[in-house]
């Protein structure tokens, strides 16, 4: 079953289509500068003959829109920095640094602050230093009233450790990690949804869920082959980015319970097919090992 014209990401305005068609057309200009791994979660750089820097670059989206509508851009700047660590904790990388840059078409300092202390909290949790970044003022780029928020993380990560998802083979299983809810993905349908209503912000802006912690437990207990941060394409989207050609994920969509905003989003007419292309549907990380450890929710398997 899928949604109504009015009840798709693409009717919202944003194409996941176009964004995998650039990654495909820029991928030759990006290798020709010597990067591997392009397309992953996080490009790799040899620091030395035994460590290499992982890192990744994202935002918080227009979810930031919804986050100042609430009186939330603290959670915003939380979404920023869990968004980004993750997606180095995919490449088994721990995380070291994080940058951060703000842009509006006005500078409010108490937004501002809000943000970068959101970030902040969370980057202590992970033990990831805050060292900078950039505020930009822009009234001719951004509309008034609007900003922006987006930042680069940095890890390392020795060879040996490094997790590629190569070693993925057929019966391996998917474990998946619980989600907080939307992260900060979709939400350019969401807003489409809502429109002028009030928002419920522990519905709809509980912030992205940060996964280190879980990912290194994961990891003293079992032999973690991929993992794949479910961000814009959902689950399977996601996990095809980690998963070696010729094996594919099969999902049982019925393992683990979805949070209540994702009925929120199905009774607004959001069918079941879009609701798995775009959103994580309460699963915000992936693991793909041998055998699962015991009490880890499996979701699925490689065929």
């Amino acid at each position: 079953m899928t949604g109504s014209a009015k009840t798709t990401y693409e009717a919202a305005g944003v194409s996941l289509a176009t964004a995998e068609s650039i990654v495909g057309r820029l991928r030759a200009a990006v290798e020709s500068t010597g990067a591997k791994a392009f397309g992953a979660f996080a490009g790799l750089y040899p620091l030395d003959e035994r460590r290499l820097l992982a890192a990744s670059t994202d935002g918080v989206g227009s979810k930031l829109m919804l986050a100042r509508r609430a009186g939330k851009l603290r959670w915003a700047g939380m979404d920023l920095a869990a968004h980004c660590i993750n997606d180095v904790l995919c490449s088994g990388a721990e995380p070291l640094f994080l940058l951060d840059y703000v842009a509006a078409n006005r500078i409010d300092e108490e937004q501002v602050a809000d943000l970068v202390e959101g970030a902040a909290a969370v980057c202590r949790d992970a033990g990831c230093a805050l060292i900078g970044g950039e505020t930009a003022e822009l009234p001719g780029v951004y509309q008034p009233q609007e900003l922006d928020f987006a930042g680069t993380c940095v890890g390392i990560v020795d060879r040996d450790d490094v997790i590629d998802g190569s070693r993925c083979e057929a019966g391996d299983v998917v474990i998946g990690l619980p989600s907080s809810g939307l992260h900060t993905n979709g939400f350019t349908l969401v807003r489409e949804l809502l429109g002028n209503d009030e928002i419920d912000a522990e519905l709809l802006l509980t912030p992205h869920r940060l996964y280190l912690h879980d990912v290194r437990e994961l990891r003293a207990r079992a032999d973690v082959r991929a993992l794949a941060h479910v961000t814009g394409g959902g689950i399977l989207g996601n996990l095809s980015r980690v998963v070696p050609d010729g094996l594919e994920a099969r999902i049982d969509w019925d393992s683990w319970q979805r949070p209540p905003v994702f009925t929120w989003l199905a009774d607004r007419g959001v069918g079941e097919d879009e609701l798995r292309r775009v959103f994580n549907l309460g699963i915000g990380m992936c693991a793909v090992v041998p055998d699962a450890p015991p009490g880890a929710t499996v979701i699925g398997e490689l065929a």
